[in-house]
């Protein structure tokens, strides 16, 4: 497995864009993708990220070669800024045996 990170800075009055590029963009994800999320540091911290779990190396570049721009890419220059990118390989993986989330942004 792969991991990207996609990260920037994101002015507080920028966060329900970012909120909503992210929502409509994570409708249809690509088949290349395992999971993704939408992630902040803390209420006071503008830092924002998307992480995306990819079954391979492959699967990411297989999804690079099919698309212009990454969609990650995209929602956050729809909240006005221009992101950086990390590819790291997933050494390890653990989840627990009930894991379940539901999409919610509470508090911001």
């Amino acid at each position: 497995m792969v991991m990207t990170i996609v990260e920037a800075q994101v002015a507080r009055e920028n966060w329900r864009a970012l909120k909503e590029a992210y929502e409509a963009g994570t409708e249809r994800l690509p088949s290349q993708l395992v999971e993704t999320f939408l992630v902040h540091e803390s209420p006071e911290s503008t830092l924002w990220r998307i992480v995306g779990l990819w079954y391979s190396r492959e699967a990411l570049e297989e999804m690079r070669r099919s698309t212009g721009t990454p969609g990650a890419v995209k929602m956050f220059r729809a909240a006005g800024v221009e992101p950086t990118l990390s590819v790291f390989d997933v050494a390890a993986h653990a989840a627990g045996e009930s894991w379940q989330f539901e999409s919610e942004f509470i508090g911001h």
